[in-house]
């Protein structure tokens, strides 16, 4: 009786008894360009496929469809053929229409993927520009603040929030640094984050106790603040943040953001629990590019992690492909914006597409995303790792979409205990 009054109190929504399953005829999503993709829909209601269903099926290079089609599966299933003869993405989504509600299913080919190249350019003074930021924003001390958050501590982890000088005397970045209680000298990893205006926890499960982790804000406010105040920023003045000036490469909002976080690796060198070797930077989404970015500019850096990355490629929208979020150029191409304004925001985006910091990257890194990725298009993750030339692996989780599997994540964490030496 006990057990039968406690279930209720436990139970859970997961998930739909109604699901839409696209299935290619290769294993691993890949074919050559010029082959023909073969895939099989399939409307399933408790795992058995359901009949008459009324669905929506959409399909081209990935955010340029060009076929569509409304039918009726008799019988639950349908067969779809695409094909590609130049190298890219195929994807084909379905939306079944089922009592008074739509389930989507969506599946991603590849073809020749090993081939694609970023329509990226890079500006003459690339180097310049960014030597001077740096050297800018390191004419002021860190002046850093540690602030001890015991309610985080754990037994093997010292938590605090900390912050630094960034790129003026009154511009501070803040975030949550964790170090491990046993004294001694440790390895290190930054971590950048992806896109919004959110508070931090810390990292304390990548190397309990063996590792020294910084995780970083990017936006010069505190990072312990409650939830509301971020929604309220995230609503008001930091609303589309990644818009702000960017045909103006000096005004750009990341400008600050990227020099903040190569002054993450300044913080870091400064500790003296740090072993003055081993200093990792990981990141997913916007903290893709981010790591690319450090990488680049910061050759204290030994090892990256990268999932799907965003702000890569963005000129590939420019030619009708897919470009990495925060897609600045698809609406204005659709739109037909004054030309002189485009091209004015295409030079200055340049400065700031992951492109051209992964152009620069020497060091061993590890890049992962998924071909389902609907915010950032696999085209550009994958475009942008064929450029990079320091030694990397790829680990493609075909399903995903701008999220990780535990497999991903747990693959991920791996590499990031190995290349810091912790087994």
């Amino acid at each position: 009786m006990a057990l039968t009054m406690l279930l209720p109190l436990s139970a859970q929504i997961m998930g739909n008894n109604i699901v839409v399953t696209i299935t290619p005829d290769h294993k691993d999503w890949n074919y050559k360009a010029g082959e023909t993709a073969n895939f099989e829909i399939n409307v399933l209601k408790s795992g058995t496929l359901l009949d008459n269903a009324k669905v929506d099926i959409e399909a081209g290079p990935v955010m340029y469809p060009d076929a569509k089609k409304s039918v009726t599966l008799k019988e639950g299933s349908i067969k779809w053929s695409g094909k590609m003869t130049t190298p890219g993405f195929y994807r084909i989504t379905a939306t079944a229409h089922v009592g008074g509600k739509d389930y989507r299913g969506l599946c991603t080919a590849a073809f020749s993927p090993e081939k694609l190249q970023p329509y990226c350019k890079e500006p003459k003074d690339f180097d310049e520009f960014w030597s001077k930021a740096l050297n800018e924003a390191r004419k002021n001390d860190l002046n850093p603040t540690r602030r001890l958050l015991p309610e985080r501590c754990t037994k093997d982890e010292n938590v605090y929030e900390v912050s630094y000088i960034n790129d003026n005397a009154n511009s501070r970045m803040y975030g949550i640094l964790s170090v491990p209680v046993k004294p001694g000298k440790y390895p290190a990893l930054l971590r950048v984050p992806g896109a919004g205006v959110r508070p931090y926890s810390g990292d304390t499960y990548t190397a309990p106790g063996k590792c020294i982790v910084l995780e970083i804000g990017i936006h010069g406010i505190p990072v312990t603040m409650q939830q509301s105040i971020y929604d309220d920023l995230r609503n008001a003045a930091l609303n589309n943040y990644w818009d702000v000036n960017l045909a103006e490469p000096n005004k750009n909002y990341y400008k600050r953001v990227v020099t903040g976080a190569v002054r993450g690796v300044d913080f870091i060198a400064s500790l003296p629990e740090w072993d003055g070797k081993a200093i990792g930077v990981t990141g997913s989404s916007q903290g893709g590019f981010l790591s690319l970015a450090t990488a680049a500019l910061d050759k204290r850096i030994t090892f990256l992690g990268v999932v799907h990355d965003a702000m890569c490629d963005f000129e590939a929208e420019m030619h009708n492909v897919g470009g990495g979020w925060p897609h600045y150029f698809y609406w204005d191409v659709k739109n037909g914006t004054n030309k002189e304004l485009l091209n004015m925001k295409v030079e200055g985006a340049r400065y700031y597409d992951g492109v051209n910091f992964a152009r620069r990257v020497t060091q061993p890194g590890w890049y992962s995303f998924g071909y389902n990725d609907e915010v950032v298009p696999p085209t550009s993750s994958y475009s942008t790792y064929n450029i990079i030339k320091a030694p990397k692996t790829l680990s493609v989780y075909q399903m995903t979409g701008h999220y990780w599997y535990q497999e991903q994540w747990d693959e991920w964490q791996n590499f990031i205990r190995k290349q810091m030496g912790i087994e």
